[in-house]
């Protein structure tokens, strides 16, 4: 399935119904009246946040959302039908803008949640609502509304518990693959995660959280190098960021030269994520030239103020440590 984050589109309410303009004409009653009744109200185009979709993919190919028109009135009295609603379902998470302004319109961010991205025009009042005394057989009514018609972006942004960072092949597919139920694609060369990766972490009974791996972040990123410009979106929404440092076999790469340089990258995409919470992880610790790097990185970070924990994907050592300091900060108190 592709992974689709963001589309354009073109949504259209239906317009209001038109009013009538009408008499009763019935046997044995004379001067019967105005009998126009009112257009039905447009259709109106609904966004659903649902739980169960994780891309926009539905709506890629999708050029143009058009709601039902309001029927007109018609005589004896009788009012146009409603048109009908159309409800467009996307994941948790989605944010949309207005194309023209660039102004955000609604943050769908909790399952259920609805925004009305295009009102339904209203219906037209038919003649029989301008009867008055003094005027007993009115011979006008009024047109319907046009619906609200615009161009919106759809961008999606993860939500997730705990986002992982790093520089392409550190272990980041490997180690969400195996403390959850994840399968992303897993390869020995750069940029085999194309896309965002979500996994539940489950530690026991009500000790569950969820864990993504953002692909693509390396030097330059915020400036749109490699997939990083794409992707860096989804780091906003996370509560706690994990950084994957693993060791190089380029002798000029350093592990702890590589968490600055994905410090400043975030910096420079969103000052804010810099003060997230953040915890280092060394992956590949069952390799002795791994233990030498951990012991370098913590001596390094840690006076800095991280937790730098040493872990193992493949042998599984150090992974429920690390995951019980990731649940620990997430279980504190937004304001501490």
């Amino acid at each position: 399935m592709d992974f689709v984050d963001e589309v354009t589109l073109e949504v259209a309410a239906g317009d209001g119904g038109n009013g009538c303009i009408a008499f009763r004409r019935e046997k044995f009653v004379p001067l019967g009246g105005p009998s126009g009744g009112d257009g039905g109200r447009g259709g109106s185009v609904i966004l659903v946040a649902h739980d169960r979709l994780s891309t926009l993919l539905d709506l890629r190919f999708r050029k143009i959302v058009r709601a039902e028109r309001g029927e007109d009135g018609r005589g004896k009295d009788q009012f146009g039908k409603a048109g009908q609603d159309i409800r467009i379902q996307v994941p948790v998470g989605t944010q949309v803008y207005d194309q023209e302004s660039q102004a955000l319109l609604a943050d769908l961010s909790e399952a259920g949640a609805e925004m009305v991205i295009a009102r339904g025009g209203r219906g037209g009042r038919g003649n029989i609502k301008f009867a008055t005394p003094h005027d007993r057989a009115p011979r006008r009514a009024t047109p319907g509304t046009p619906g609200e018609r615009k161009q919106v972006r759809l961008v999606l942004k993860l939500l997730a518990d705990v986002g992982i960072v790093g520089f392409p092949n550190v272990g980041k597919s490997t180690f969400i693959a195996t403390v959850s139920r994840a399968r992303p694609k897993v390869a020995d060369y750069p940029f085999t995660t194309l896309v965002p990766n979500l996994g539940v972490v489950s530690l026991g009974v009500d000790r569950t959280f969820v864990i993504a791996d953002i692909p693509g972040i390396i030097e330059g990123a915020s400036e749109g190098a490699g997939l990083g410009l794409r992707f860096l979106k989804h780091v906003e929404r996370t509560k706690v960021l994990l950084h994957m440092l693993s060791v190089d076999p380029d002798p000029e790469r350093d592990a702890v030269a590589d968490f600055d340089a994905l410090m400043s990258e975030l910096g420079r995409f969103d000052a804010s994520l810099l003060e997230r919470p953040m915890v280092v992880a060394v992956s590949k610790c069952d390799l002795p030239e791994a233990q030498e790097a951990y012991e370098a990185v913590r001596q390094a970070l840690e006076p800095r103020g991280f937790q730098v924990f040493a872990i193992s994907s493949a042998t599984q050592e150090g992974l429920t440590p690390l995951l019980e300091s990731l649940e620990a900060i997430l279980r504190q108190p937004d304001d501490a």
